[in-house]
């Protein structure tokens, strides 16, 4: 029987972490997860001090402490990579880094079956280049806009049901267990999505997750004040029922990144 493949998984979002390590045990071949890692520094420690290293790392691109392009710059990264990310902009910088595949949020079983594939087979020839002209080309494929993001929601009005284009959405929130989309016009309608649904649904390019109550559009927030404990509070446009809506303070330093993307 094949050796497990001992996986380092590096994601910022407990949830998210958890449902890659269950996929990861549902895999045909063994694969052993050594470990979790909620930030870069995090990730860079177990490489420091993880022995024997991992056969492979599962890296998300935006972490609690910024972009994770950032672990090849403090230290070698030996080992392969598969990244897991909600962003495809990302594809043609993953390819300078030693990385064997791509994978978008929400991760797809088949695709991650695939991977691993890829994977064994590079480890069977180990004197074979990490990258090949096809793998390349689907690097590059998957870095166009080719995800279909939702551009619309149906809403209902008394007993009429109307569509609401994304670009007319101020932001989402959760208020008493239901979620509800704000318009740049001030009006409010229930929407039947979870937030975290609704992450998966949204062009990342406009939309970003603030905390577990509010998703807002880029051109919501109308100020970014310095708060206490190194967090930072959004004024929202138009104003929100909250006196205060806070960035997380594990996602400030995505929300900086996404602000100066």
């Amino acid at each position: 029987m094949a050796q497990p493949l001992r996986a380092l998984i590096v994601e910022d979002e407990p949830l998210a972490a958890r449902r890659l390590a269950e996929l990861l045990k549902k895999q045909d071949s063994p694969v052993e997860v050594v470990g979790t890692a909620e930030s870069v520094a995090a990730a860079e420690a177990f490489l420091q001090t993880l022995q024997p290293g991992p056969d492979v790392l599962f890296l998300d691109i935006h972490l609690a402490d910024g972009l994770s392009f950032e672990l090849f710059e403090r230290q070698e990264v030996k080992c392969p990579v598969i990244f897991t990310t909600a962003y495809d902009r990302y594809a043609l910088r993953a390819f300078k880094v030693n990385s064997v595949d791509y994978l978008l949020k929400p991760i797809d079983p088949e695709e991650l079956a695939a991977a691993l594939v890829k994977l064994r087979s590079l480890r069977a020839t180990p004197a074979a280049p990490a990258f090949d002209a096809g793998l390349l080309a689907e690097m590059l494929r998957q870095a166009q806009p080719s995800t279909s993001y939702k551009t619309r929601f149906v809403v209902r009005v008394g007993e009429h049901l109307k569509a609401i284009p994304t670009e007319q959405i101020a932001y989402f929130f959760s208020l008493e267990k239901a979620t509800l989309l704000q318009t740049k016009e001030n009006r409010r309608f229930v929407v039947d999505y979870t937030l975290e649904q609704l992450e998966n649904l949204l062009d990342p390019r406009h939309f970003f997750r603030l905390n577990r109550a509010y998703l807002a559009h880029a051109d919501a927030i109308q100020d970014i004040i310095h708060y206490t404990n190194s967090r930072l509070q959004t004024v929202l446009r138009p104003a929100s029922s909250d006196e205060a809506v806070l960035v997380s303070r594990e996602r400030v330093a995505a929300f900086k990144a996404w602000l100066d993307r």
